[in-house]
């Protein structure tokens, strides 16, 4: 994955002002976290090809997966269940709200981690 600041700005505007959330560059991407947890993380391949990733939770896969252009994310061949990649393409601001949206229903769950 390669940082893509514009990708970026698209993800900061979609949780703009949102209390808890936080950025750290890692993967080669910069990740969005909710008081501590991943929330997602925008990037972009060698191939030039865009794309959001999202922590929807296992409990959200199936329906995440219904919705135009997601896949399951892939860790060296083995998939990663609860992550979902969507090209940025499928991602206007408002359906990019509503998948942050979908992975704040997950992540919200989750206990804050210390800071």
């Amino acid at each position: 994955m390669a940082y893509d600041e514009e990708l970026n700005q698209r993800f900061r505007r979609a949780v703009g002002g949102m209390a808890g959330i936080s950025e750290k560059r890692m993967m080669g991407a910069v990740c969005f976290f909710l008081d501590g947890n991943m929330l997602g993380c925008a990037s972009r391949q060698k191939s030039g090809e865009g794309r959001f990733l999202f922590r929807v939770g296992k409990d959200n896969q199936a329906e995440a997966l219904r919705r135009p252009a997601a896949r399951i994310m892939d860790q060296g061949g083995r998939p990663m269940r609860g992550f979902v990649y969507v090209d940025e393409g499928a991602c206007d601001p408002e359906t990019l709200k509503q998948w942050i949206g979908l992975a704040l229903s997950f992540v919200a769950t989750l206990p804050a981690k210390p800071k």
